[in-house]
């Protein structure tokens, strides 16, 4: 962390606590104030750090100030005190190596991500980024310890990857890229080079805000088999992002009313495709007026569920947010009580459309469908399944009905998440084409990430996490 960028971020915003912390100078009480922020940088992580700040004696200090409401001239303020401040060559080490790093990203002081860049003109390649964060980045450097920083890119002319927890040799990078003719990569870019959507789109002070606030975050994991708890880092991949900020966008400008369709195939995120998008459609506003009242999930993963108000949790009080119905009765109470995120299973699916057609007219609802993976077995799953697969199924037959006698067309959104949709789901959910030569319509989804795209991806993550030369394998 940077104590200087620190001091004058609090010196600009909150000139009296900054006073009594004696930042001007260096004294006990000034460097106290420093380990208190670097045990609990350590102890909870950069994220959470920068969403609540620390408590210090009788200082709650604000570290960060989030994306102002539009007509909030006070926050907006605020919010531009804010210091993203990028470094070239930061020499992270204190040992004698003095090792340093292409660059790196502050907010206020606090590192959010790191960088080692290659291009064509020296040879290298994303690859051999890779390898110097697998070989020549100590993960016990204070830096690189699991938390002190978000996410670290490698990056060359072409490709973008990024890893959440460096581990040695262990480490693990997925693509950030945006993907080319439903395949992997980046597109031809006339303007620059392919990877400049990384400075230009993504890690802008609004997006990188964006990012913080809504994606980002460190959840834990139990192995179900063990019960071992551990504890993970999440930044979103550049198809997630992309995604739910595409639907976002569009329902602020259409409102509620429309049908969706996403196909993200199997391994692409969905679960937390779907709890990002399901928090993020509460806050969403047309005209100043939310746009839901409510968001249904329809599902019968349990790992859904737990990730749904793990990912609220972070954001709100779980409790008072998200409800899960696993009868008629705790769904009717919840849709009545106005509860912000209903989650329950497919069986409950005609119930919904019933409740909320019949009942609640004069209400506004988004419906997520879940599409459960083929590998949970069981009866549940398999009609969940179908339900958006199967030109039969219950829930494409229900809404078919609905939607013949006209209910439902101006008071639900669908988002229909799918790997492998049947043409009666393009029909149901996607956006029509215009017509062929022989007078038919098809169908696309409003957004895809195709299991060419995944395999070409995953490819591309095994190849570049393990060794990329002969002598890497015996190099101690």
């Amino acid at each position: 962390m940077s104590i200087w960028c620190i001091s004058l971020f609090l010196k600009a915003t909150q000139p009296k606590v900054a006073e009594e912390l004696q930042l001007d100078s260096e004294n006990p009480v000034r460097r106290q104030f420093f380990a208190r922020l670097n045990n609990e940088l350590a102890a909870r992580g950069v994220i959470e750090v920068l969403r609540h700040g620390i408590n210090h004696g009788k200082h709650d200090t604000i570290l960060f100030y989030s994306s102002p409401s539009v007509g909030n001239e006070k926050a907006q303020m605020l919010f531009r005190e804010n210091r993203f401040s990028v470094t070239r060559q930061l020499r992270y080490s204190t040992d004698e190596t003095r090792r340093a790093l292409d660059m790196a990203l502050f907010i206020n002081g606090l590192p959010i991500a790191t960088f080692e860049l290659k291009n064509s003109l020296t040879k290298q390649t994303v690859a051999d980024a890779i390898e110097q964060y697998k070989l020549d980045r100590d993960p016990k450097e204070p830096l690189f310890r699991f938390g002190r920083c978000v996410v670290h890119f490698a990056v060359d002319d072409t490709e973008v990857m990024m890893c959440t927890e460096l581990r040695g040799k262990a480490s693990w990078f997925l693509p950030f890229n945006q993907g080319y003719n439903d395949g992997a990569g980046n597109p031809p870019n006339t303007n620059g080079l392919k990877t400049a959507y990384l400075w230009e789109t993504i890690l802008t002070p609004l997006g990188l805000t964006n990012i913080l606030e809504n994606y980002a975050q460190i959840v834990e994991e139990k192995n179900p088999k063990t019960g071992k708890k551990k504890w993970k880092q999440v930044f979103p991949r550049f198809h997630q992002l992309e995604v739910v900020r595409r639907t976002l966008a569009d329902v602020a400008r259409h409102g509620a009313g429309k049908r969706y369709l996403i196909q993200h195939s199997a391994g692409s995120g969905k679960s937390n495709s779907i709890a990002w998008l399901a928090h993020q459609l509460i806050g969403v506003r047309k005209d100043e007026t939310d746009v839901f009242d409510s968001i249904i999930v329809i599902t019968d993963r349990r790992i859904l569920d737990k990730q749904i108000q793990a990912t609220i949790k972070q954001f709100a009080q779980v409790g008072a947010t998200v409800g899960h119905a696993d009868d008629s009765g705790d769904l009717r109470k919840f849709i009545e009580g106005g509860k912000k995120i209903i989650i329950t299973t497919v069986q409950k699916f005609p119930f919904v459309l019933d409740e909320i057609g019949d009942q609640h007219r004069g209400r506004t609802f988004a419906i997520i469908i879940d599409e459960a993976h083929s590998s949970q077995g069981g009866k549940t799953s398999a009609a969940l399944s179908q339900a958006l697969a199967d030109p039969e199924d219950e829930i494409n037959n229900t809404l078919q009905k609905r939607i013949g006698t006209r209910k439902m067309l101006t008071n639900a959104s669908y988002f229909a998440f799918t790997a492998t949709p049947k043409n009666k789901t393009l029909e149901m959910f996607g956006i029509p084409q215009p017509a062929d030569a022989e007078g038919k319509v098809k169908h696309k989804p409003f957004h895809n990430y195709t299991m060419k795209q995944r395999r070409l991806t995953r490819a591309l993550s095994w190849m570049c996490s393990r060794a990329t030369r002969p002598w890497i394998a015996t190099t101690n």
